[in-house]
Formats: structure tokens, C-alpha cells, sequence
């Protein structure tokens, strides 16, 4: 069999609004390790980074149909993704305000285990909260303007800027101090 060459963004978003299962699949080899990325930078464990990217594309048949084509399929797709992180992380601290409220104690998940070698970026990112991490992923790792930040979040420009300083401040100090 011979391999069929990529469809051009346009007819790939044409096909996927039309439910084609190739025009999935070749989505989904495009694009699914952006949104493990994504999801495992915000989420910080590799299982929920897997829901993550199956979330996306189990509804990007659907989602697709929002797409306006004003930028790129692939920008918009990481804002879906970030965007279905961002409900994930809220469902998570509800769940845990839930069972705290009802007197259960946990251990916060880094989802890495204690070594005596230095750690990375990724675990240092994994001991910022939430809002810091989210901030500093998307503009710092995935390129987002602090306009787009802002909009995606429902926060304000100087809000971004606030928290990319905290996240930048307390990861330095965080990786100076290991």
C-alpha cells in the first residue's frame, strides 16, 4: 500500500467537520504529542495527559465545528486543549475541597519519586500551583501572548504578567535550591 501524503489544514478541517475516521487519524499523528505535552505540563501526571489527549480527539469531530479559521488549526487545537486542562484542574480542586470538607487527608501527587539527582524543569513545574504553572506553560512553553493567556484564562493582562513573574521567581529559586 502506498502512503497518502497529508491533507493541506483546510481540507483537513473540511474532512474532520465531516467525521472522516482518516482525517482523525492523521489529526491525531499530528498533533496528539503536542496535547500529551500540554496536558502533562498543566496536569503534571502522565495518565491524566493521556485522558487529556484522548478527550480531545473523542470530541474533535464535534469541537471542530467552532473552528473559525482565523489562525491556524493547530493553534487553536492547543487552546482546546489547554482549555479542557484547565476544567480538568478545576474538577481536580473541587474533588479535593470535597473530601477535605468531609474529612479525608491526602498527600499532594508530584508524580515523580524523591531522588538524590537534581531535578528538572518538568518537576520543578510540578511544585508551582496551578494558576503559576498554567501561566508559565502557555506562555513561556507553548508561546501564547499574555492577550491570549488572559482571554483563555478569563483574567486580566496584568494578571498574566503577575503570575508569569511568581512562576519565573519561585522556579528559579526552586532549581537554584536543589
Amino acid at each position: 500500500m502506498s502512503q497518502q501524503p497529508p491533507l493541506a489544514e483546510p481540507e483537513l478541517v473540511q474532512r474532520l467537520r465531516a467525521g472522516d475516521p482518516k482525517a482523525l487519524e492523521q489529526a491525531y499523528d499530528q498533533h496528539a504529542p503536542t496535547i500529551y505535552r500540554i496536558g502533562y505540563r498543566l496536569l503534571g501526571e502522565t495518565a491524566d495527559a493521556e485522558d487529556l489527549v484522548h478527550d480531545v480527539f473523542v470530541s474533535l469531530t464535534r469541537a471542530v465545528r467552532t473552528f473559525e479559521g482565523r489562525g491556524s488549526f493547530e493553534h487553536w487545537l492547543k487552546r482546546v486543549a489547554a482549555r479542557t486542562a484547565l476544567m480538568k484542574l478545576r474538577q481536580q480542586r473541587a474533588h479535593r475541597q470535597g473530601l477535605l470538607r468531609h474529612g479525608w487527608r491526602f498527600a499532594r501527587s508530584t508524580g515523580h519519586t524523591a531522588m538524590a539527582e537534581q531535578m528538572d524543569l518538568e518537576h520543578a513545574l510540578q511544585q508551582l500551583d496551578a494558576p503559576l504553572r498554567t501561566v508559565f506553560v502557555l506562555k513561556d512553553v507553548e508561546g501564547y501572548s499574555h492577550e491570549e493567556i488572559a482571554e483563555l484564562l478569563g483574567i486580566t493582562v496584568g494578571a498574566t504578567r503577575v503570575r508569569l513573574y511568581r512562576a519565573r521567581r519561585r522556579l528559579r529559586a526552586y532549581l537554584e535550591n536543589d
